[in-house]
């Protein structure tokens, strides 16, 4: 992935023991940003190296697509997510849950993303950095490509980027009863990273439709064992659930991002999930509410090599709608697209 650079100089991130603290975004502002949703402090916590050492200039490189805690992805979440500390990335994506991923996905400027351009005005203004943004889309031959390049280092560059993806990334649909996508890829291991696979389709499911994810790398549910342990143990089981236990449990209160991503991962039962995972089993699939499909199954009756993007007809006469990439686009309708 790195090329010829050495692994040695290639830093990794410890979210919990990196961090350092530079200051918070105060409760009063995360209150009014997010209309009385969330009422606490953010602390902008971040890898020390970023701040404490000097650097002649910092490439800061992403691509920009949708993405549901901060409307769209890179810019400055790669300091405060990608770089952040444990609290900061905990309270972050808390704040987000509760103001609603319909609310943020697809929308330029978030309450959360609010609340990082203040701490990157008022903590990060000493760095010399570049953000070099990239937009992609697919080409009338179907082909994935880069259809954008912005650089620069303001917020312009991510609003630039951010509107060329929101124009070529979101796709209008009428609500769709029947979607298969797929999550192909290393990086699809667990549902932390899958479960995207939901996020970006979620304002497109119709009421009393089914997802079926086809994931051939699932293998766990959190990235981090700390996190499977919570996802295991509670599930995805809706937002009025998960926020009234997280209330009274210490766990959730303790990773209160993985208690965020149990809210983004439910369908709140408007429709229903189903996974064919490559290595998980039925019973584990089916102890944190999704339904599950035996995966050969699933590729027998829904193999990817023979779908098209967009609406198919199926042998049997079925008619679905597939999406081949999930985590680089969003679907919705036309009554929820902001």
């Amino acid at each position: 992935m790195f090329g010829s650079i050495p692994e040695e100089r290639i830093l990794k991130h410890d979210w919990i023991k990196d961090s350092k603290r530079l200051g918070e975004i105060p409760a009063d502002y995360v209150r009014e940003i997010t209309e009385g949703k969330a009422d606490w402090e953010i602390p902008v916590a971040i890898n020390r190296l970023l701040v404490d050492e000097h650097w002649d200039l910092i490439i800061n490189v992403g691509h920009v697509v949708p993405h549901e805690v901060l409307g769209f992805a890179n810019h400055n979440k790669n300091y405060f997510i990608g770089l952040g500390g444990k609290e900061m990335i905990c309270a972050s994506h808390m704040a987000a849950a509760c103001y609603g991923i319909e609310n943020n996905l697809g929308t330029l400027v978030t309450p959360l993303r609010h609340c990082y351009n203040k701490a990157e005005s008022e903590y990060l203004h000493t760095l010399s950095d570049m953000y070099v943004q990239l937009v992609m889309s697919y080409n009338e031959n179907n082909e994935f490509v880069h259809t954008g390049f912005y650089c620069g280092d303001d917020l312009d560059t991510y609003l630039l980027a951010a509107g060329q993806s929101k124009q070529e990334n979101i796709s209008i649909v009428p609500p769709l009863k029947k979607v298969v996508a797929v999550m192909q890829g290393d990086e699809f291991f667990s549902t932390w990273v899958a479960n995207k696979a939901i996020y970006r389709t979620r304002k497109a499911m119709a009421d009393g439709g089914e997802l079926i994810i086809i994931a051939p790398g699932l293998k766990r549910f959190g990235e981090q064992d700390s996190v499977d342990a919570i996802i295991r143990k509670y599930g995805y089981s809706g937002t009025k659930n998960i926020m009234e236990l997280w209330k009274k449990k210490k766990d959730l209160q303790e990773l209160t991002h993985a208690t965020a991503h149990l809210i983004h991962g439910s369908s709140e039962g408007r429709f229903t999930i189903t996974y064919a995972p490559g290595h998980l089993s039925k019973d584990e699939i089916e102890m944190i509410n999704f339904n599950y499909l035996d995966y050969a199954e699933a590729l027998n009756i829904y193999n990817p090599e023979n779908l098209r993007n967009g609406f198919n007809t199926l042998p049997s006469g079925e008619e679905i709608y597939f999406i081949s990439t999930p985590s680089a686009g969003l679907w919705t309708t036309k009554e929820k697209s902001n």
